[in-house]
């Protein structure tokens, strides 16, 4: 073997273990960042928007009239809903914040294998309403009025 041939053969060599190196960095680097990032959002089948009914422009009221009698309304309907929630809230219960980053699963019974009812978003208010007798899940009633049972643990009280 000659003195040029040797060198081809080590330039080779390096070369070829240069490049393998690089295919694993570029890999794990690749990785990484796949695993860096926060997975999508979940989308809960309960948070369907309503559409929203457009009308005519002849038809409408004047602003003024109109964002008066909206406000009326408003405090009306915020009335009555506190007065509604005042009278069917059970002794003891609180307001509570959802703490599980992702969200919560709503379940018709204190138990895994009960059947999901919904969910709710990360940093969702609740109202706390009773827990089990093991003390294992909290009864939950949504802002939409809607009851369920949550994981405990999950939330933390805000009054």
């Amino acid at each position: 073997m000659s003195i040029s041939g040797f060198f081809q053969f080590i330039f080779g060599f390096i070369l070829g273990v240069l490049l393998l190196v690089a295919g694993s960095v570029g890999a794990a680097y690749y990785i990484f960042n796949r695993m860096a990032s926060a997975p999508p959002k979940p989308v809960f089948s309960e948070t369907i928007e309503a559409p929203v009914e457009e009308t005519p422009a002849e038809t409408e009221a004047p602003v003024e009239e109109t964002a008066a009698a909206e406000a009326e309304e408003e405090t009306e309907a915020v009335e009555e809903a506190e007065a509604e929630e005042e009278d069917d809230v059970p002794e003891g219960a609180f307001n509570a914040r959802v703490t599980w980053s992702s969200g919560l699963s709503l379940r018709d019974e204190p138990n895994v294998n009960a059947s999901r009812i919904g969910g709710v978003d990360y940093n969702e208010e609740l109202l706390v309403i009773g827990e089990s007798d093991d003390k294992v899940w909290q009864k939950v009633r949504t802002q939409g009025g809607q009851e369920a049972w949550v994981k405990a643990g999950n939330v933390e009280k805000i009054n």
